[in-house]
């Protein structure tokens, strides 16, 4: 399995990124895995954002992020999304993919993910 996020950059507050998660070696309409989204700001531990269960579409926000993130998928592309709107500049950090088999992980935190990608830089300024 492999990830490849991209869509990071330099936004001002209140304005929008969105950001793209290239995935291989799952096939998102058999496998049954989550698809989930951490950040790590410069001094703190990696935070879980935002998951997809791909089998069912079952979505989830942390409480920081809801109403201003989506998370969605294109089972045509094997990508998932993350449309980021009204940023803050506390939502600067280096954005993650992950993957996991959806039976492996009971918590979404990051020592439950074995499948990542290299990260994305996002930069809120005030």
């Amino acid at each position: 399995v492999q990830l490849v996020e991209s869509g990071g950059g330099l936004v001002r507050a209140g304005g929008s990124l969105r950001l793209s998660c290239a995935v291989s070696g799952i096939t998102f309409t058999s496998d049954d895995y989550t698809i989930g989204w951490f950040r790590q700001a410069p001094g703190k531990e990696r935070e879980g954002v935002s998951y997809i269960s791909l089998s069912d579409g079952t979505t989830y926000y942390d409480d920081s992020v809801k109403g201003r993130f989506t998370i969605s998928s294109d089972n045509v592309k094997n990508t998932v999304f993350l449309q980021m709107n009204s940023l803050k500049p506390e939502d600067t950090a280096v954005y993650y993919c992950a993957a996991e088999f959806l039976g492996a992980w009971s918590r979404f935190s990051s020592d439950e993910f074995n499948y990542w990608g290299q990260g994305t830089q996002v930069t809120v300024s005030s």
